[in-house]
Formats: structure tokens, sequence, C-alpha cells
């Protein structure tokens, strides 16, 4: 199939994606590197024998587990994306700000770039430091609701917002991240709020 519609694929690449060892809204404590690196190795050996041409870890909480990923990647040799996610004060759960999370990061294992994902534009924007790290942030895959994770995690329901708000409000976050490559939707999105974007 995909050699008689090959003209339909060019620029396009497979990639796989891999989530947090944890709870995607909470963090556990300090991971340690090598144990991170161990665990996340076997699925991006995976990805790498499968063809991929690159790897996406979401939903991160705290550094260890962001370098062991990167780690791990560059063994393998696969680029990565990591993705944070921070709470609705512009923090990783952990209480770390996302510029010295990528800070962190870049200086023991950089990876090809980094996401912030499964939080509202406005959670994002509050703790939106200055700084070259923000020629870092590579994706966004922004929440449409505006709920904390805890509320989102208790709902019967998932709330999926206003997507024209959901547009509107992460503009400022296109703006301060010039460099993005990855543009979508997390947790209550779908085609409409992609569009909207």
């Amino acid at each position: 199939m995909a050699g008689e519609r090959s003209d339909e694929l060019v620029g396009w690449e497979v990639g796989g994606m891999l989530g947090p060892r944890g709870d995607g809204y909470a963090t556990a404590g300090p991971v340690d590197l090598d144990v991170a690196a161990d665990y996340h190795r076997p699925q991006l050996e995976s990805f790498r024998a499968a063809g991929a041409s690159r790897a996406t870890v979401l939903t991160l909480t705290e550094v260890g587990e962001a370098i062991g990923v990167a780690r791990a990647a560059a063994d393998v040799g696969i680029p990565a994306a990591i993705g944070f996610t921070v709470e609705t004060d512009g923090r990783l759960p952990d209480g770390t700000s996302l510029a010295s999370a990528i800070e962190q990061v870049d200086a023991v294992a950089p990876p090809a770039y980094f996401l912030v994902n499964c939080a509202h534009p406005s959670h994002v924007l509050r703790g939106l430091d200055e700084g070259p790290w923000r020629d870092r942030v590579g994706g966004l895959r922004c929440n449409a609701s505006t709920m904390s994770h805890a509320e989102l995690d208790a709902a019967e329901e998932l709330d999926g917002g206003d997507p024209v708000a959901l547009a509107a409000d992460q503009q400022p976050l296109l703006d301060a991240f010039g460099d993005l490559e990855v543009l979508g939707g997390c947790c209550g999105t779908d085609a409409r709020h992609v569009a909207a974007m």
C-alpha cells in the first residue's frame, strides 16, 4: 500500500511514542537516571529496529526520567523529543520550573527538542520565564480544559473546553516559542481543536 501512494507521504516521518513510567500527573519523587534509561531502552530499541525516525516521550513530571530517556535514546541512536507537563502554576509537579527542567536535561543529555503537553496554555504561561531555553521547545500539545490535573483525574467526563478559545489562549505560547515543529492537542482535544489552532 505504501508503495502505491508513496508520493503522498513526502515529508512524513514515523515516530514512536513513550509515556512516563509512573503517573503522568504526579511525581513519586526523584527518578534514578540509570533506572529510567534501563526501563525505557527496550522500547526505544524496538522503535529503532522498526524504522522509526524519532521517539517522543510525553507527560514527564520530573527531570531524572527525562534525562534517562534522553540518554537511552542517544545510546540507541534515535532522536528523541522530551515532553514535560506542568501544573496550573506553570511548574512541573515536583515544583521545578520548566526553564530549569529543560536546562538540566540539556546539560547532561540534550534531546532533539522539548515539548510541553497535557496542560492548558494558561497554565504554561504562568511559569514562562525568559531565556534561551525557550528556543529548545519544539512542540506544544495543550489540553482543552483549564482544569488542574487533579480535577481532570477526578472528572466523570472529559472536558472538551472551547476549541476557538483554546486556539486564542495558545497564541502567546506560539509567540514565546519561535521554533515549534509540532502543534497538537492533548486531553479533551479532537479535530475541532486542531483545526482552530
